[in-house]
């Protein structure tokens, strides 16, 4: 039997690490799932050789909005499927949302969901436990024993807690527990019904406006609310130029206060839905386009440190009705990193080391995990990406079982070739074999 330990030697890659602020062409090396120093390299390891020349090495990214819709829906995703997803556009860390069927309300379904991805995800994942029961907004969860059993955050996902005591008391008790709370922000009184952004276009086209104060109401509330206990508070996927403005300022005074956004709404505007595609119809809508551009000035200047893909997947069937009759939610884990590449990179908003940043370094302070790098001794969570490869998006080659991307027949620039997982080589595409024995 061969005892000889093996380890990986990544050769001449361009590497891109935010944590160190580093961008250099350097070979790397991977040995027992880290990291490790070339001038301390242990001896008697067979080395197997990638082959990174012209490519960039980063740190794996870390996506803080997914719904792998297990247990319950695995006609949509299962972990195993958005894992896999996951994997293939970079992504080495997945925080999955608890709208589940059942809702991850209860230490049980968190344990369930831990058990099954130990079995069957590709990267890491971590759930996130329900702040009410049933996400009705009407009883607080057991917020304890869902952190005991491994939660790693609380949110009611796209039910946002309209009962301004409710959350209060939910903040009060995440901040002892130290705990971040994620929102979506949404007053329902003034959102009911709308099935897209409330402006010029959804009064052309005759469809029910969701109105931006609708968000920026709840985001209010939240500050406030954060600034009297003091909690962690997320606010996920913002859209709006008004809630930009509000977050600013109360960053401006030192609150314990983040937030993310999609690509889809860095990208795309209200415009979108002349057609009637029901692959554009996300909650909260796609905005205007001072909005959009509100959006991507906050990223570039940090006030936004997070972008997540809020990925949702549906069926075919399901999204092919009547536009009013169609589920919000669009797929994101296979597009996620070149449509931010596209709007922020290769526009020359943001460099690449600030880019990731907001894919890596911000979404792990947020959620209190360690920091992403490839500093030696550093888990080797990382990926291998072709900046220069062009590739049309076809959601039919799509390793999700989703294939609502509002990115259909779109050609992107910049697309990752090989994932690693603790040391291991999650997911490589085949017609790029990189590896040399």
């Amino acid at each position: 039997m061969d005892d000889q330990k093996t380890g990986f030697y990544i050769a001449s890659g361009r590497i891109i690490d935010p944590f160190s602020r580093r961008d250099e062409i350097a070979d790397l090396y991977v040995f027992e799932g880290r990291v490790v120093n070339p001038a301390e390299l242990p001896p008697d390891v067979r080395w197997t050789r990638i082959e990174a020349r012209g490519l960039v090495v980063a740190p794996g990214l870390i996506d803080m909005h997914v719904h792998l819709r297990e247990p319950g829906e695995t006609r949509k995703e299962t972990i195993r499927t958005g894992t896999m997803a996951a994997a293939a556009g970079g992504i080495t860390t997945v925080v999955a949302m608890p709208n589940t069927l059942p809702p991850a309300d209860n230490p049980d379904t968190i344990t369930w969901i831990g058990k099954k991805a130990e079995k069957e995800a590709l990267v890491r994942v971590y759930p996130t436990g329900c702040i009410t029961e049933g996400r009705r907004g009407e009883k607080l969860s057991p917020f304890q024993s869902l952190v005991q059993a491994g939660a790693i955050a609380l949110s009611d996902d796209g039910n946002c807690v309209q009962n301004s005591r409710i959350m209060y008391l939910a903040m009060e008790y995440a901040s002892v527990l130290d705990v971040p709370i994620l929102d979506h922000c949404e007053d329902t009184t003034l959102s009911d019904g709308g099935v897209m952004n409330e402006g010029y276009w959804s009064t052309l086209l005759g469809l029910p406006g969701w109105p931006s104060i609708a968000e920026e109401l709840m985001v209010s509330r939240d500050i406030l609310l954060c600034e009297k206990t003091q909690a962690r508070i997320h606010l996920q996927h913002l859209t709006t130029e008004g809630s930009v403005r509000l977050l600013r300022e109360a960053k401006k005074r030192g609150l314990p206060i983040s937030a993310e956004v999609c690509p889809h709404h860095l990208a795309l505007t209200d415009s979108s839905l002349r057609n009637y595609d029901t692959r554009f119809k996300v909650n909260p809508p796609l905005r205007g386009q001072r909005d959009r551009e509100a959006l991507i000035e906050a990223v570039v200047d940090g006030t936004i440190e997070v972008i997540a893909s809020d990925h949702a997947p549906h069926t075919q069937f399901e999204k092919e009705v009547e536009f009013d009759k169609a589920p919000f939610g669009v797929v994101g884990l296979e597009t996620l990193l070149s449509v931010c590449l596209q709007e922020l990179y290769f526009s020359k908003k943001m460099d690449l080391l600030d880019l990731f940043s907001r894919l890596t370094l911000g979404p792990s302070r947020v959620l209190g995990l360690p920091q992403p790098s490839l500093s030696y001794g550093s888990v080797a969570d990382l990926i291998l990406l072709d900046l220069e490869e062009e590739w049309k998006v076809d959601s039919s080659q799509f390793l999700s079982k989703g294939k609502n991307t509002p990115f259909e027949g779109l050609t992107f620039k910049g697309k990752v070739v090989l994932t690693m997982v603790d040391g291991q080589i999650a997911w490589q595409r085949e017609e790029r074999n990189l590896v040399v024995k």
